[in-house]
């Protein structure tokens, strides 16, 4: 059994709280910024803001930590910020076939399937009822939205967000910080970091040097 803290306390981190207590593991609560200490999230407790983490990490090494944040820039931020031992978050009723590799700090919610030699680099989301066939590689910091399906030998960069329910064909490589949006169908490889969205997924800003999402730019 591991102890496990929880970076992050929203709504993302109590699916994250259900994986690991559906898995035997004893969770001790969590860190936020925006709540407050002895807050009590589905009864367990905010122990603190963030920046305490390594002070629990210095009193227990084996103690592990999960950051629960749905922002791919903002999980980033944390997880390079803080020297922490990272747990790799994997739902009892997610599908794993042979010679996968997932890394730290990696979440793969219930009803996931991930098929044979992919990789899941770190602190990726793969969310409820996703498809990742075989051979795909997933780079850090990536989210695949619920029922996202990925086909064979797809790459998708660093920091990219692929909506609910999109479909990425086989053999599709997507360059890093891409948005595809909810249902797009992607045929052809996503060269430039913009968001793409429809059938088949087209830019969706012709402006190709930036653009805004949820508040956040990307550049």
């Amino acid at each position: 059994m591991k102890s496990i803290i929880i970076i992050g306390a929203g709504g993302h981190a109590k699916v994250i709280m259900d994986i690991i207590l559906k898995n035997g593991n004893k969770l001790l609560g969590f860190l936020d910024d925006n709540k407050q200490t002895g807050d009590l999230i589905l009864g367990y407790p905010v122990l603190g803001k963030i920046d305490i983490c390594e002070r629990y990490q210095e009193m227990n090494e084996e103690l592990e930590y999960i950051v629960a944040i749905g922002n791919n820039i903002l999980r980033e931020e944390i997880s390079e910020k803080y020297k922490l031992k990272y747990h790799i978050a994997v739902h009892p009723q997610a599908i794993i076939g042979m010679d996968v590799k997932i890394l730290e700090g990696t979440a793969v919610m219930a009803n996931v399937v991930i098929n044979s030699s992919t990789t899941i680099h770190k602190h990726c989301i793969i969310n409820t009822g996703s498809i990742v066939e075989h051979d795909c590689i997933i780079n850090s910091y990536a989210h695949l939205a619920p029922n996202a399906t990925l086909g064979g030998t797809v790459t998708v960069g660093k920091a990219v967000h692929i909506g609910i329910g999109a479909t990425i064909i086989n053999n599709i490589s997507i360059t890093d910080n891409v948005i595809v949006g909810a249902g797009a169908v992607v045929v052809n490889d996503l060269l430039l970091r913009n968001t793409y969205i429809g059938i088949p997924a087209k830019l969706a800003d012709r402006d190709n040097s930036i653009c805004v999402k949820n508040s956040i730019t990307y550049l």
